[in-house]
């Protein structure tokens, strides 16, 4: 079932391009490099700063400047609710690039976009948070944050890996590791919005060596397929 929301969202013809003046920015070599098909058009020198263009399906989901989004694409990485400094320029990000599936990103890229998850969770404060880490032993940097998340808030938080270390109980998370070698390729986090679904998020991506593909979501209904496949083992 992961596999195949993978496949589904490939299907999607996406297309980004930059407006610009000039050589080519790091954010083109950076959607390049992660399976994004782009074009730049030249714009003429004193023209508007240099911005990037988003279509999804030849329906233009968002326009975002040049200089903002270079900034965002490595945020730095912190526990919930202390990101409000970079959170709002991120969302954006987030919210632009939602659905795009990129291949060849790095663990810090997905875990840039689990905090947004995450953090988006803490802010709601209540609702369910489905995550799987691949193995247990996984979790022991991401600890701290979960602590976090399950003793500051109502959230509801399951956790699914391979048990290969015991983690420490806390209260509000379930772990299950009965069957969850079908899930060691992936990681996925699936937030249902607690009281309200516009808040609801996933991500959803696949191992390959030291490489991932994969995508993230604000649609609750595939945020709701994640969890599904998730909670169906």
């Amino acid at each position: 079932m992961l596999d195949s929301l993978l496949s589904d969202l490939r299907g999607q013809k996406q297309r980004c391009t930059v407006y610009r003046s000039g050589e080519p920015t790091e954010i083109e070599r950076w959607l390049a490099t992660h399976g994004v098909a782009i074009e730049s058009r030249s714009m003429p020198p004193g023209g508007p700063d240099p911005f990037i263009e988003l279509e999804t399906d030849g329906e233009l989901v968002g326009i975002i400047g040049i200089e903002a989004l270079e900034a965002l694409i490595e945020p730095p990485i912190r526990r919930p609710g202390e990101r409000a400094e970079i959170a709002e320029g991120y969302r954006v990000l987030f919210e632009m690039l939602e659905k795009t599936v990129f291949t060849g990103m790095s663990r810090r890229d997905f875990l840039a976009v689990s905090r947004e998850i995450e953090d988006r969770a803490f802010r709601v404060g209540s609702g369910c948070l489905q995550v799987a880490f691949q193995t247990l032993s996984t979790m022991k940097s991401q600890t701290s944050v979960y602590r976090t998340l399950a003793t500051e808030t109502d959230l509801d938080i399951h956790v699914y890996a391979v048990e290969d270390w015991t983690p420490p109980a806390i209260s509000g998370i379930t772990y299950h590791t009965e069957a969850a070698e079908r899930f060691e390729p992936y990681w996925a986090l699936a937030y249902d919005g607690g009281p309200d679904e516009t808040q609801a998020c996933g991500l959803l991506a696949k191992q390959h060596s030291d490489e991932y593909t994969g995508f993230w979501t604000n649609d609750a209904a595939h945020v709701e397929e994640i969890g599904t496949a998730l909670s169906s083992a």
